[in-house]
């Protein structure tokens, strides 16, 4: 487990590392960038820099964490990557199920794939998963009802970088949706009338929406306002 500054999650655990670019939203990837640097730096895990790698060693770590985490799997590569085989995912989906201390949180932009294993009766969803996909434009809001038809029982969206207007999504059966301006050197622009229409759809369904920043080149700076107010709203579970 790794601490993280990502701020809807507290930790980080990363059984696969490394992956291949799928949409637009892969072009300023920040985990290939990390990757790279890590390599660099003579770190053994990222010897294969992005390359996808398995990690069987580290399936083991959550037995270890005792006190509850909130957990994001897989930030450094996708749960659902074509070349991931589905008997290693099956050993984190059995791993997360075994520890229901901590809530494990997965994103993935392979819906398709995740739809897939889901529909072939693969993958028995543990309780303490939430599982998530990207949606940063229009172009690709086929991912949400992907994610609607899996028996996952928390679904959510990541609207990160959120690169066009979102309008009219089918927001039944998600409970939360994050979003995010791109931050680095060169970031693609956010307007703020796309991410005010997102929270009045997460409003008028009652889905909980959480901004995380505005991004740009000091996301610090831009912050996260919006509208005066700061969301960081999460779903309730019962």
């Amino acid at each position: 487990m790794a601490s993280t500054k990502i701020e809807w999650t507290e930790s980080t655990w990363n059984p696969i590392t490394g992956c291949t670019k799928i949409s637009t939203g892969c072009k300023h990837c920040y985990a290939e960038v990390m990757a790279r640097r890590l390599k660099a730096m003579g770190q053994e895990k990222y010897k294969n820099g992005f390359e996808l790698t398995l990690h069987p060693e580290v399936l083991n770590e959550p037995y270890t964490w005792k006190k509850g985490k909130m957990v994001f799997v897989n930030s450094m590569s996708d749960l659902f990557h074509k070349d991931v085989p589905i008997e290693f995912i099956q050993r984190i989906f059995q791993v997360i199920k075994e520890n229901p201390q901590h809530v494990f949180q997965a994103l993935t932009k392979r819906a398709d794939i995740l739809k897939y294993y889901d529909s072939e009766g693969w993958l028995e969803w543990p309780h303490n998963l939430w599982m998530g996909v990207t949606v940063e434009n229009s172009s690709v809001t086929k991912r949400i009802d992907l994610l609607r038809q899996t028996n996952a029982r928390v679904k959510f969206l990541s609207c990160e970088p959120l690169l066009s207007s979102l309008p009219d999504m089918n927001l039944q059966g998600i409970d939360w949706v994050i979003v995010g301006g791109e931050s680095g050197r060169t970031p693609r622009p956010i307007k703020e009338e796309w991410v005010i229409d997102i929270k009045e759809q997460c409003q008028k369904e009652n889905v909980a929406f959480y901004f995380k920043q505005w991004g740009g080149t000091n996301k610090k700076k831009a912050g996260k306002m919006l509208e005066g107010t700061v969301f960081k709203e999460m779903p309730v579970i019962i």
